[in-house]
């Protein structure tokens, strides 16, 4: 009577009088907490509707040839084969040393994971070509192909995601699903609840910087790193080469609890792990990717910019001085390492400077007081990627003047 038609009825308790009220308008005559007969005796019934289907199934499935697969599949495990398969395909990356963008070498490592794990079910909101999301493996799910594995969400980003989170959740089936970086702000309501909800999911998110060129401002993620590093329990992945693309496939699906992003190029990538390794060095969160690891200066950097921090090592040694780059792939799981383990990544380094064609936010507990930023300060701007990259100073040669600024 008195909270009707108001906002007061949206969040605040409604109070003795105002229940006593609704009740008596619903024809609610029975005491708090009880549940008359009538309604319960309904409801236990259908509590044993489907006994007898439920037994029949489990019958089956105790009789088949397939039991244990289905219950590998349902617990989340992977696939005995998987870690062999996984570093058979690095050897080869390591010796092919192929100049690809990373969406391009996820779709490579997705070409051994989906031949692996038959219980990937991938998707796209309407850019698989860009995202390349697909392999021959996924055929599209429809109405008359329920075994396809491959979901044709169309330009509906947040409920794809959310899509994702219910399949995750029913079991059986490790969803992942692609778009550009920049569109995970249609996405992050329910790429935040898989984070709360513990579930393993895998977006895809490909053009994850300036570096996509023309498509300009609007296209261009600038902060997203960084908000998406803001979520608790979200593995943020930014492979610089395509072993370590293949390296934060492997950790996404080994991460049973925790869902995960993988922010990937459009621009093609040089290889820089040349060298097989069957340790996955992804999984230490940042590691020595070049350089003297007692050197005095250390460059921390994701993606795209590890080869362009790369190149400034040799014009640091023209200055006589040496310096080292750390490849950090993910931050969060940098953040569980040793404090042992992450002073010797900065060793007696007497300078610091971190380069990500993003903003700096998420970089200061790294980089500390004295270090510089090379990055975004800005949004975007249509161009060639070539022109972008040198008209925002994400260069080498301002990685150089960034560490010369502290010595």
């Amino acid at each position: 009577p008195k909270k009707q038609g108001t906002e007061k009825v949206h969040g605040a308790a409604l109070g003795a009088e105002e229940l006593a009220a609704a009740k008596l308008a619903l024809g609610i005559t029975y005491p708090a907490f009880e549940i008359p007969s009538e309604i319960l005796s309904s409801w236990r019934a259908a509590g044993t509707r489907s006994q007898n289907i439920r037994g029949e199934w489990a019958a089956r499935l105790a009789a088949s040839p397939h039991k244990a697969e289905f219950e590998r599949r349902m617990k989340g495990d992977l696939p005995a084969d998987f870690k062999s398969a996984i570093d058979a395909f690095k050897k080869k990356l390591a010796e092919d040393k192929p100049k690809v963008a990373t969406r391009k070498s996820s779709q490579m490592a997705l070409d051994i994971i989906n031949a692996t794990l038959p219980e990937t079910l991938g998707g796209s909101a309407d850019l698989t070509h860009s995202n390349l999301t697909n392999t021959k493996e996924m055929v599209p799910f429809q109405a008359d192909n329920r075994l396809g594995r491959y979901m044709m969400y169309g330009i509906r980003e947040h409920e794809m995601a959310a899509a994702m989170n219910g399949v995750a959740l029913h079991g059986g089936l490790i969803p992942y699903g692609g778009t550009f970086m920049v569109f995970t702000d249609y996405a992050r309501p329910a790429i935040r609840l898989a984070a709360l909800m513990e579930q393993r999911a895998i977006y895809v998110m490909t053009h994850d910087s300036i570096g996509l060129g023309e498509d300009g401002p609007t296209h261009q993620p600038v902060e997203h790193l960084t908000a998406l590093r803001a979520i608790p329990n979200l593995l943020v992945f930014r492979p610089a080469d395509a072993v370590e693309a293949l390296e934060c496939w492997q950790l996404a699906l080994e991460s049973t609890s925790a869902p995960s992003i993988l922010a990937l190029s459009r621009q093609n990538l040089p290889a820089l792990r040349t060298e097989h390794q069957t340790e996955n060095l992804s999984a230490k969160g940042a590691y020595v990717i070049a350089g003297d690891n007692n050197a005095d200066v250390v460059i921390f950097a994701t993606g795209s910019e590890v080869a362009i921090a790369a190149a400034a090592l040799p014009l640091l040694t023209e200055k006589g001085i040496s310096a080292k780059v750390v490849s950090v792939p993910s931050m969060e799981l940098l953040a569980k390492q040793s404090d042992a383990y992450k002073a010797d990544l900065y060793g007696k380094a007497k300078a610091r400077v971190a380069i990500e064609a993003g903003i700096s936010m998420s970089w200061h507990k790294l980089l500390g007081d004295q270090g510089r930023f090379v990055g975004m300060h800005s949004f975007g701007a249509s161009g060639p990627i070539e022109a972008l990259y040198e008209h925002f100073g994400i260069t080498a040669k301002a990685v150089v003047e960034a560490v010369t600024a502290q010595l």
